[in-house]
């Protein structure tokens, strides 16, 4: 933007300039000015309810309220005369009449809006003697409560829930002084439970039923980390206490996410402290498995697998990597799987298909997929499939937001009404598994379609087609060479367009990226690509096969069968994903298993390993848009170990008795410095990282003769996990798992 389209003003004495439409607000942010004010808040509609951002305007009459003052030409602004200062003052005044004075045990102490600002400009003297309004504390939910008397009446909370939201859940009830914020259902709420009321709230009205009560924000250490649960990569602050998370909030506005996170983004955290986490490595002896040293388990697993492999080969050994992992937990254990073990044999739960969308953009992938920031400015939305809201949150508030502020409009192509069909511009229903087909027709005009059906299809491409940014967003329903078909079709639109696919868990893109794949290399790259393969063997010290393994799926079928003898799985439930197998594990003759909790994959195992979360270990993760961010270990577990560790361990053990090369990486940033150097699109700068930031990746991938192809049935799957849902871990995270908008999943 060009100075000649600035808004040029002043504020209190210094030149500032602006874009037009910038309010005064925000216009004395820019110059690190502070205004204070209650019921102003970013991104929300404006409301000028608490008068405390009143600031003196020359040429005006009377001061005005900057957060609805546009900035104009030659403005000349004063946030800090003796006038302003004496109306803030009496506006706290006002707001204090029957605000209860009870900070010492309120739980915004310490971090209260209203406190900070009765320090910095409050009278010590009230001229108000009427009795306080007092109303007895409500509880609304598990996890939120509500204190009238301490409530300001900025309606923030209620902006959030219908704008931000789209919920509605809060209203404002009664008049005057007597006016309170109302839950949707009487005494109660029936909501989403994001916990985003509570953290907008400037005041101690609104507080969480996880922290309350526990402690005081000096209290506790702060450590900023990506949460653990769906694929969006929200970034979240931990509060912990004694090496216990308290809390989770990201009120720093940090990260992709800025403030917002889902309910388990924001209470998913309890499962650290869930009594049934295994602690102690686990080792079967007859019928039961029993606690035992480090030695022993890592011992007992290196002579064991030794002895499958001298006997059945390497092809015997099948690898189940996780999609909650970090990336360097998944580069080490492909590289075991490769390098140490000679086998491809290396698969983990599929939630989206990567690898299809890659192949089939190949060199175009760099400049073709989008980011979070990008879904959030781009001027249309295609969304096929998937169920956003519940199954990838962020993704929802990007949209959402995207078209409240931006005015961007979203067309749905789905077989369900899914809640943001509400704000689409055009919603297609298709019968469940048409999604390809209709892609299909919009791009090729073949196959039989309803007539009704065809003629939503030409307005959908015709409107698509006029556009000038497009976004495609898609999930598990479209995979293989129905992606190919997909990318054909945006190929011909006159617009930009760029694709994201939607996955189901914190790592699940990183997954993928890293090789934790059967016919793919960390990068996407072929196993058949023999000057890769030479890259990877002299950096690993081994021999990796060409020939592409066996899926999970099929891993699964092998272990039943029999011609599969071990199955070594780090931190999956594939028992549960893929069925029993036979009688709890079918005809293996060894399962290891890295977890945090009993599951149908640990119970019947042979060798069980206790492993940290992600809150509790370093490392990184990509999420569903390809942008790699920073873990950071919040708490200590006495006991259980990071997946790093563990390999590590392993691969010492696996090394004294002749197989394969030890890890003499002494951290995980270690990995990561490997990570970036060999690692197709991963060179990216730490220092974004270390300051907090995502970094994009860059992929693309050489197809090498390689065409996209049709996936086998049940490859590619989604947990279809609910906003109070999140696979094997969502059984253990206590507080959302009591609410009575829990859907409970087998």
């Amino acid at each position: 933007m060009t100075d000649q389209k600035l808004v040029t003003l002043k504020i209190n004495d210094r030149d500032v300039q602006v874009p037009p439409g910038t309010l005064v607000i925000e216009a004395t942010r820019r110059i690190g000015t502070e205004v204070p004010s209650f019921c102003y808040y970013p991104g929300l509609s404006l409301q000028a309810a608490c008068r405390m951002c009143l600031v003196e305007v020359e040429k005006m009459p009377k001061l005005q309220t900057a957060c609805t003052l546009v900035a104009t030409e030659g403005m000349v602004v004063k946030t800090n005369s003796d006038q302003v200062r004496q109306a803030r003052k009496y506006m706290l005044e006002f707001l204090l009449t029957n605000h209860p004075l009870d900070c010492p045990v309120c739980d915004k102490g310490g971090e209260c809006e209203l406190q900070d600002m009765v320090f910095r400009y409050g009278a010590d003297t009230s001229r108000f003697v009427e009795e306080k309004i007092h109303r007895p504390e409500e509880k609304w939910s598990e996890l939120v409560y509500y204190d009238a008397p301490r409530c300001i009446l900025c309606f923030r909370c209620v902006r959030v829930c219908d704008e931000g939201m789209d919920v509605k859940a809060l209203g404002v009830g009664m008049r005057g002084a007597n006016s309170v914020i109302i839950p949707n259902r009487e005494d109660h709420l029936e909501c989403e439970e994001c916990g985003m009321c509570i953290d907008i709230c400037p005041v101690g009205a609104l507080t969480s039923g996880t922290y309350r009560y526990k402690t005081r924000p000096w209290e506790m250490q702060y450590v900023s980390t990506i949460c653990t649960h769906c694929s969006n990569g929200c970034k979240t602050t931990l509060s912990v206490r004694n090496h216990e998370i308290l809390r989770s909030n990201n009120r720093d506005l940090s990260g992709i996410n800025g403030d917002f996170l889902c309910v388990k983004g924001r209470f998913g955290f309890d499962f650290t402290k869930h009594p049934e986490r295994i602690k102690q490595p686990l080792v079967r002896k007859g019928d039961k498995l029993y606690p035992v040293s480090w030695e022993e388990a890592s011992e007992t697993a290196a002579e064991k697998l030794k002895q499958i492999v001298s006997v059945y080969g390497a092809d015997s050994v099948g690898f189940i990597g996780s999609n909650r992992t970090s990336n360097e937990e998944n580069y080490l254990f492909q590289r075991l799987a490769r390098a140490t073990f000679g086998t491809n044999n290396i698969d983990h739960h599929r939630t989206v298909d990567y690898s299809g969308l890659f192949t089939a953009l190949g060199d175009r992938a760099a400049d073709s997929l989008l980011t979070m920031d990008q879904l959030y400015k781009s001027k249309a939305v295609l969304l096929i499939g998937n169920d956003p809201t519940n199954q990838n949150p962020l993704v929802a508030w990007q949209i959402r937001s995207g078209i409240r502020h931006h005015n961007s409009k979203l067309f749905i192509l789905n077989s369900e009404e899914i809640k943001l069909h509400r704000q689409a511009s055009q919603f297609v229903k298709v019968e469940p598994g048409q999604e390809v087909a209709a892609i299909r027709w919009m791009g090729r005009e073949e196959g039989q379609l309803a007539p009704e059906m065809v003629e939503q299809l030409v307005q959908l491409k015709a409107a698509l087609d006029a556009q000038e940014d497009v976004a495609i967003v898609f999930g598990a329903e479209i995979s293989g060479a129905a992606i190919a078909e997909l990318v054909a079709f945006g190929s011909n639109l006159h617009g930009k367009v760029r694709y994201m696919a939607l996955g189901d868990y914190a790592n699940s893109r990183g997954a993928a990226d890293m090789g934790v794949l059967p016919d793919r290399l960390p990068g996407y790259v072929y196993t058949d690509n023999a000057g890769a393969r030479e890259t990877f063997e002299r950096l690993w010290g081994g021999v990796i096969p060409s020939k592409p393994g066996l899926t999970t799926p099929q891993m699964v079928a092998a272990a039943q069968s029999g011609k599969l003898q071990a199955l070594y799985v780090m931190g999956a439930n594939p028992l549960t994903h893929y069925g029993t197998l036979g009688y709890g594990r079918g005809n293996l003759s060894l399962l290891i298993v890295h977890e945090l909790f009993p599951t149908d994959t640990s119970r019947p195992a042979d060798i069980v390993f206790p492993a940290v979360s992600a809150y509790e270990k370093d490392g990184t993760v990509t999420n569903t848009s390809g942008e790699i961010q920073l873990l950071h270990k919040a708490a200590e577990l006495m006991g259980p170990r990071s997946d790093f560790d563990l390999l590590r361990i392993l691969s010492h053990q696996l090394a004294k008795i002749g197989i394969g090369k030890p890890f003499h990486y002494k951290s995980p940033s270690a990995v990561f410095d490997e990570i970036r150097k060999a690692v197709q699109g991963y060179d990216v700068q730490p220092t974004g990282l270390l300051t907090g930031g995502a970094e994009p990746t860059h992929v693309h991938v050489a197809r090498n003769g390689h065409a996209p192809y049709d996936v086998p049935a049940g490859l590619i799957r989604s947990a279809q996990d609910t906003l109070f849902t999140s696979g094997s871990l969502g059984r253990y995270c206590t507080m959302m798992d009591s609410l009575p908008e829990a859907v409970s999943k087998p």
